[in-house]
């Protein structure tokens, strides 16, 4: 079913505003609910997408302080293998390099070793598998990691996908299934009735809709017309990305992802079947600079020498940088928010592509039932919201003698 056009404005039950892979879901998702759904971006498929390594690393990137965080992550990692499946046949046979090869941390450092030691007790404690491995044993799996390393964690159950290839296929899937993309930013919310009601683009198009998702990326707080209450406190935080080429000569290079802490700072290598290795990320809070800096590349190539030495002789195809979407507590903002008909997708910092096939499943039941599933919950936009002013204590009802 396509929108309603009623003189120079569409009307959709769905407008989701923003094209990246969290927008895209949403819209294939709604639209397999029987929704009529539109999207506005001017270029769909884009946003930190072009940038992320695609890691499906719920166990690895387990961090202190985000045990929720892990409950949702695990749960969107059980849904890939379906997930994966489905979209290709929504997409026409699109494959999305989804590969389940695992994933080994290691330690370079004594320090590192010890840093290791303690993330593995914190999986275990939560119930995660991970194995611990020596360095003789790391290097068994991957020989061509660095003579120097001192241990490591494998965890077979983190794996990966090729972001890009996720968001053509969904953009794919969505035109299939009928999404209609308005290829404009959106400038402004449409608050109509005390609801939101759609936006105005950049081009001059009105698309007026039943609900309204604000999915934009770390461009989520920028929205105009937004009621300040409910704007998502979003920020960008920058990634430098590199990718290289493996020439058949050195296949297979390395067979799983690998990962690291070098002098504080994490990088970690992801092959591609089809011979490409990314290498990330940068972590930079530098506000809207989207910049490939030679330090930045630096830092990147330096780092994972140490960590895989034989980097040093692939060609260097793509440097890129993009900006994350952060909250302030790393987690993602999901569903309705204190303004009628706006809903939220956003916030998903490091874990948006990881997060993607939850994400459109609990954005789907929320447009059409109203309710925010269980599991989702603890993600509410609201948890956010300043609390409500206490009303001021009439003096006569102090306690006597206090002050």
């Amino acid at each position: 079913m396509h929108p309603r056009t009623t003189g120079a404005h569409t009307t959709s039950d769905v407008l989701v505003v923003g094209g990246g892979i969290i927008g895209l879901v949403t819209a294939w998702r709604a639209s397999r609910h029987g929704l009529r759904v539109a999207v506005a971006d001017p270029e769909p498929g884009g946003g930190a997408a072009r940038v992320a390594a695609g890691m499906l690393a719920a166990v690895t990137e387990l961090h202190y302080g985000e045990e929720t965080l892990l409950g949702l992550n695990l749960e969107s990692a059980r849904r890939y293998p379906d997930f994966v499946a489905e979209l290709r046949e929504a997409s026409g046979g699109m494959d999305v390099g989804y590969r389940a090869c695992g994933t080994l941390a290691v330690a370079l450092d004594a320090d590192d070793r010890a840093h290791l030691r303690e993330l593995h007790a914190l999986q275990q404690r939560s119930g995660l598998r991970s194995e611990w491995l020596t360095g003789r044993e790391c290097r068994r799996l991957e020989p061509m990691l660095a003579p120097g390393v001192r241990g490591g964690l494998r965890v077979d159950g983190d794996h990966q996908v090729d972001p890009r290839r996720l968001a053509a296929a969904l953009v794919a899937a969505c035109e299939r299934a009928g999404v209609v993309f308005h290829r404009a930013r959106a400038e402004r919310l449409v608050v109509a009735g005390g609801r939101a009601a759609g936006a105005v683009l950049d081009d001059g198009a009105e698309p007026a809709a039943g609900q309204v998702v604000l999915a934009a990326g770390s461009l989520s707080g920028r929205l105009g017309g937004v009621p300040r209450e409910v704007l998502p406190p979003v920020r960008p935080v920058k990634g430098q990305v590199l990718r290289l080429s493996v020439p058949r000569a050195y296949a297979p290079f390395l067979s799983r992802t690998v990962r690291a802490v070098v002098r504080g700072s994490q990088v970690y290598l992801v092959p591609r079947e089809n011979g490409e290795l990314v290498v990330g990320a940068t972590s930079e809070e530098l506000g809207w600079d989207t910049t490939v800096t030679a330090g930045g590349v630096y830092e990147l190539l330096r780092d994972a020498h140490e960590l895989v030495p034989g980097i040093t002789e692939l060609p260097l195809t793509e440097t890129r940088a993009g900006l994350r979407p952060g909250s302030p507590d790393n987690a993602p903002l999901l569903g309705p928010t204190a303004l009628p008909g706006l809903h939220l997708a956003t916030g998903h910092y490091r874990n948006g592509v990881l997060l993607t096939p939850v994400t459109g499943d609990v954005m789907a039941t929320v447009l059409t039932t109203g309710e925010l599933p269980e599991q989702a919950r603890a993600f509410a936009p609201g948890r956010f919201a300043p609390p409500a002013a206490s009303p001021p204590t009439s003096p006569s009802l102090s306690p006597a003698g206090v002050s």
